[in-house]
């Protein structure tokens, strides 16, 4: 069983990774910024659907023309695009930080599933849609496949854990992989930032589900 000290650590902060929106803004029209245009976006494309959302649609959103928004974007697929971008950003710069590379593997992968709880609660509504996707076009289908990526690297560090003797043979690495980000995606559609549950609380709950389960201690 791991030391209690899992369930007393702090979640560590996300890392930045290049793709956050705090960076140098696109200005355009007054009013709006690119960050500020995308960030709408995200929310439209998360109530209506990605496909079913319209230039028009989001132009209503904004309050302006949808002639406006080209001053912005290219496209509604470029938003897409940068919306992907900062999700999938800020879950693989997890994977490169220290504490992910070196030491023992059951330490690693209690770092990336605490890591990947912050990165979906500081980026909500980007990770929500990247877990909405249908792959129906090609920026669609090249995010899914770095998230499938990601995954993957997630299993093998699960693998490296069972053969240190760390965690349990008997389940197979891919599905324990499947079950755990099966627990933290559900996180998208009931979490509600600003509440009685912390973010510190939330990913130390899903540590102790992951590696003590729910027995009582003896």
């Amino acid at each position: 069983m791991p030391s209690a000290s899992r369930t007393a650590s702090t979640t560590e902060t996300a890392s930045t990774d290049g793709t956050a929106l705090n960076g140098t803004a696109k200005r355009g029209r007054p009013g709006y910024d690119q960050q500020s245009v995308l960030r709408i976006a995200v929310d439209v494309f998360n109530r209506h659907g990605y496909d079913a959302t319209s230039m028009g649609i989001l132009a209503d959103n904004l309050g302006i023309s949808k002639s406006a928004i080209y001053h912005h974007v290219p496209s509604k697929g470029d938003l897409l695009k940068l919306a992907l971008d900062h999700a999938l950003g800020g879950l693989e710069a997890i994977l490169e930080q220290p504490e992910a590379t070196s030491g023992a593997a059951d330490a690693r992968l209690e770092f990336v599933l605490r890591q990947t709880v912050a990165v979906l609660v500081d980026r909500l509504p980007f990770v929500t849609l990247l877990l909405r996707l249908r792959g129906n076009t090609e920026i669609e289908r090249d995010a899914l496949e770095r998230r499938r990526t990601f995954d993957h690297k997630v299993a093998a560090v699960i693998s490296a854990a069972r053969d240190e003797g760390s965690l349990r043979r008997d389940i197979d690495p891919r599905t324990v992989s499947r079950l755990l980000f099966g627990m933290i995606n559900s996180i998208v559609e009931w979490y509600k930032p600003g509440g009685s549950l912390s973010p510190q609380r939330l990913a130390d709950d899903v540590i102790t589900m992951a590696f003590e389960g729910l027995h009582a201690d003896a």
